[in-house]
């Protein structure tokens, strides 16, 4: 009885990882050659070397499986080529499901993200049923997880696939590795290398609260629906509040409008396509988004599949020990 996992290089994968093991579940994980294991290093999990983008290594992984938890997609809010990120949230999604039907899996669960959810005008928590369109999506990232999430609900209505769909909000907490672009701004402001901020807000949720909303979901889920897994509606001057005690430092006090930041955000693409390697800190995309409240419900998930999150400052309070820890705050 073997579940395969995506993504469990990843933050929330290996979370995901972790949890099914200590159900006692035989884990096999997909992983590229050449992505960064030290998230499942020492973990009892069979490793298949493959990439959403090669349909023969997703075959070759979900054969003999009976359960999968698609959790991997490429999170980067600014790329060089943005093909990629549809050819692997998109097309690599598609190819992978279709894969794990055809060798038995009975279960799955899709990982997208509140990124494909509507807002609302006042300002109130969004939830599930949030009015939204291709339209609202900015950037690339956000644009290929919500056609993502309609080519897996389009799978479930014409083909019969038995996918669950859960929406993290934005996980905080250990094994950030990359980081994500949220845990860049932890790693940032807990070293004191951000002076200002703008005026933003996120849904604040532990990394392990999401991966335990995974496996909830694949127990009590609907199939063809979709959950919100969050926590706490913060504004970024709230979570800078939470972290700057944690180091012995005062928050920031000065808020820059986005205007301002946006020739910046310019400035960094640009020297990032001149250099051709790395990631600008600050992006185009980032800051439109920023400009949003990004604020969620997780009522459905707490209803129907018994979901619960712990508070935001723990999240908040292990996400900076492990980066300390692990010297990126240095």
């Amino acid at each position: 009885m073997t579940t395969l996992v995506t993504g469990a290089t990843g933050f929330v994968g290996a979370a995901v990882v972790r949890r099914l093991l200590a159900r006692g579940t035989a884990v096999r994980v997909l992983a590229r050659d050449a992505s960064d294991r030290r998230n499942i290093a020492g973990l009892e999990v069979e490793t298949v070397a493959g990439d959403l983008r090669d349909r023969a290594s997703l075959e070759k992984a979900a054969r003999g499986c009976v359960a999968l938890y698609h959790v991997a997609a490429d999170y980067r809010l600014w790329v060089r080529e943005p093909e990629t990120i549809y050819r692997v949230n998109v097309e690599g999604s598609r190819d992978l499901l279709r894969a794990a039907a055809e060798a038995g899996v009975t279960r799955m669960v899709y990982t997208s993200s509140v990124a494909t959810l509507g807002l609302k005008r006042d300002g109130t928590p969004a939830d599930e049923t949030t009015p939204v369109a291709l339209g609202d999506m900015i950037g690339h990232y956000k644009r290929s997880k919500y056609l993502a999430e309609e080519e897996v609900r389009r799978l479930i209505a014409d083909e019969g696939l038995p996918v669950v769909i859960v929406n993290p909000s934005t996980p905080i907490g250990p094994r950030d590795v990359k980081p994500t672009p949220t845990g860049r701004v932890i790693v940032e402001a807990a070293a004191g290398r951000m002076p200002a901020f703008v005026d933003t807000g996120l849904n604040v949720v532990h990394v392990e609260d999401v991966a335990e909303g995974h496996l909830l979901a694949f127990d009590r889920g609907r199939v063809g629906e979709r959950y919100v897994l969050g926590g706490r509606d913060m504004t970024l001057a709230e979570i800078l509040a939470v972290i700057a005690p944690l180091v012995g430092r005062r928050p920031p006090r000065v808020r820059i409008p986005h205007d301002l930041i946006l020739p910046l955000a310019h400035a960094a693409e640009a020297w990032a396509r001149l250099r051709r390697k790395g990631e600008p800190f600050v992006t185009v995309d980032g800051i439109r988004m920023a400009k949003k409240r990004m604020f969620f419900s997780s009522a459905r998930a707490e209803s129907e599949l018994g979901y619960a999150a712990r508070p935001a400052e723990h999240a908040l309070e292990d996400a900076v020990a492990w980066f300390k820890d692990e010297g990126y705050l240095d």
